[in-house]
């Protein structure tokens, strides 16, 4: 399984090239950045992060300060925005209690207590908390997207009604403990899903994975 994961990978690699993702100009942006891209596509995130960063509030302290309205229309391009804007306070009140503002205090904790912590505050799931780790405080952990459940499970290689925690622990404990292999391999699995391994009409003919995929029996190959 392991050799197949990375046979994966690099057929990704070697189709769409190196991702470089995700994207932020810093620690703190990517944090939001992942709370705000819940149940959203990237680019509404991404115009509601420019909306922040334009009026000065992309640091912990002058969000903090900023009254939850004003965060809630700025970021009014994001689905959600209300309670988005809630989970932000949210975070930023377990920052300043426990860190004091401090990201690097918060990221010097070791990967699995980070995740604990993160996991504690309201509005942070599994999968947020596991792109922060993975894309702020470069720690490895593997993010189980709607991307990387379908593409692995269309390749026969999960159960796609298997719980978040098996599929995570289950990569993790096969491949190599790398942040930069993580990193690259979810930006992958997210760049095949929008372009090919779509939900619905999938683009077989041409995919890199049409080879070893479990899904592909009866498609018109490449």
């Amino acid at each position: 399984m392991k050799n197949r994961l990375l046979t994966i990978y690099h057929r990704l690699l070697n189709a769409y090239g190196g991702q470089s993702w995700w994207p932020g100009e810093s620690p703190f942006e990517v944090i939001v950045g992942a709370i705000l891209a819940q149940k959203v596509a990237w680019s509404n995130a991404e115009k509601a992060i420019v909306a922040l960063r334009e009026s000065g509030l992309l640091t912990p302290a002058q969000l903090a300060q900023t009254p939850l309205e004003e965060i809630a229309a700025l970021i009014r391009p994001c689905l959600y925005y209300n309670e988005k804007a809630k989970k932000l306070k949210a975070f930023l009140r377990f920052l300043k209690e426990r860190y004091s503002y401090n990201l690097c205090a918060l990221f010097s904790v070791d990967m699995p207590y980070l995740r604990q912590e993160l996991l504690s505050v309201w509005g942070i799931g599994e999968e947020t908390a596991d792109a922060i780790i993975l894309y702020a405080a470069k720690k490895p952990s593997f993010v189980v997207d709607t991307y990387a459940r379908r593409i692995l499970s269309r390749v026969g290689m999960i159960d796609e009604k298997a719980s978040y925690a098996d599929i995570r622990n289950w990569v993790m404990n096969s491949l190599p403990d790398n942040v930069a292999l993580f990193n690259e391999y979810h930006a992958l699995l997210v760049r095949h899903g929008k372009e090919r391994c779509r939900s619905r009409n999938p683009v077989c003919r041409g995919c890199p994975l049409f080879a070893s995929c479990a899904a592909s029996a009866g498609v018109i190959p490449p």
